[in-house]
């Protein structure tokens, strides 16, 4: 079943806010500005709302980058109220959905999929 309207709405103004918010309003030093909000997908019901985030400069070391991502996601887990708190003033929502913050793994991704790529044209 396909996506609303109004969720895609809701997600990208959730999105912008968060941006807006690790440019100026977040304090945590494990936030900060090298992170981007790739997409915001909330539940048919309004309920959940996905945060996706990607950061600049994680290790290609999959040990050392997977405790970095925890950290980030650990860092957005403590802010989430502060958070939610901001959204629930700038929108006007009857309910601010429960954020739920994962790393977006696309672009790493896209990378493994450029190097098969690249590996099939020699």
């Amino acid at each position: 079943m396909g996506k609303g309207y109004r969720q895609g709405r809701i997600g990208e103004e959730i999105r912008k806010i968060i941006s807006d918010m690790l440019l100026r309003g977040l304090k945590d030093p494990r936030l900060d500005t090298m992170i981007s909000i790739t997409a915001v997908e909330v539940t048919n019901d309004n309920s959940y709302a996905t945060v996706f985030f990607s950061k600049l400069g994680i290790s290609s070391d999959p040990e050392i980058a997977q405790e970095q991502k925890q950290e980030l996601i650990d860092a957005f887990a403590s802010a989430k109220g502060f958070i939610r708190n901001e959204i629930a003033k700038k929108m006007k929502l009857r309910h601010v959905p429960e954020l739920i913050f994962k790393y977006d793994t696309s672009l790493e991704y896209g990378r493994h999929i450029e190097e098969i790529i690249s590996t099939l044209d020699k």
